[in-house]
């Protein structure tokens, strides 16, 4: 049966001296050995590996330290000399030891949510000192594109929950633009933008959404110039709707005309 870890002062990050077998081992610092940070951008719902170097000889002990929003920091550790493993406040099963930590000290996050934003250290403890590697994991969140015409030459174009926040653009650009944010509780920001187009030529117009995870073209084929009659004219919709009732008035009588024809040809 494999043996319980000895004191948490193992897996502690303010420890400067690691106990191993019930022994103190000093550290030396006389040849430091480099810290490295690393800014970490994923799409969620796609898989994250974060490395820890497999080139350092003589590792005592392996710590990653996760501390993530809202959440009690985890630690998750292996020790080399009893190939034991322990975890302290670890409760999300998503973050895992990408393979046996004796053989791959990597950590794994399958799949990527909004709540893995957050810091992670990885700590390998050797005879000669710590080696740090420090990930700032930011999870981003595509964006859903929308676009909609009102009546009076505007559009109005939407990225809804993106992470980070999304840039919109217009070709051809409006006459008159504004743009809002919407933050909400688990950090994405839906981002609107209304245009208005007071140049009555412009029949089309393209709505871009600009983001980390790649740019969204929205297309809409904007009849402006029957909505501009429309604004300029209100009696158009009567003139319309007199021009159908002509139109069928004159159908019929053609229909009439051509049955009488017949009827009187056909009394000869």
């Amino acid at each position: 049966m494999t043996a319980p870890l000895r004191p948490l002062s193992v897996l502690s990050s303010s420890s400067s001296s690691s106990c191993i077998n019930g022994k103190q081992m000093t550290q030396s610092y006389s040849t430091p050995l480099p810290e490295v940070n690393t800014s970490l951008s994923v799409v969620i719902d796609t898989n994250a590996v974060l490395h820890c170097p497999h080139t350092l000889t003589r590792v005592v002990l392996t710590r990653w330290e996760i501390i993530l929003r809202d959440k009690p920091s985890c630690t998750k550790a292996h020790r080399s000399d009893t190939n034991e493993t322990k975890e302290i406040n670890c409760t999300d099963d998503r973050i895992t030891w990408a393979s046996r930590p004796s053989q791959n000290p990597d950590l794994q996050i399958a799949p990527v949510a909004i709540t893995h934003d957050g810091h992670y250290r990885c700590v390998m403890v050797t005879p000669d000192g710590n080696f740090n590697h420090n990930y700032h994991l930011q999870v981003l969140v595509p964006p859903e594109a929308t676009l909609s015409l009102s009546r009076n030459r505007t559009a109005v174009c939407k990225a809804v929950a993106g992470k980070p926040a999304a840039q919109i653009s217009w070709t051809p650009e409006g006459d008159d633009c504004v743009t809002e944010q919407e933050y909400w509780g688990n950090g994405t920001v839906t981002v609107q933008s209304t245009c208005s187009w007071e140049v009555p030529d412009v029949t089309t117009v393209t709505c871009t959404v600009s983001h980390l995870t790649g740019n969204r073209k929205s297309y809409y084929l904007i009849k402006m110039n029957s909505y501009f009659l429309l604004r300029l004219s209100p009696a158009l919709p009567l003139l319309i709707i007199l021009y159908v009732k002509l139109s069928l008035f004159v159908v019929i009588l053609v229909i009439v005309g051509f049955v009488f024809f017949w009827r009187i040809r056909d009394c000869r």
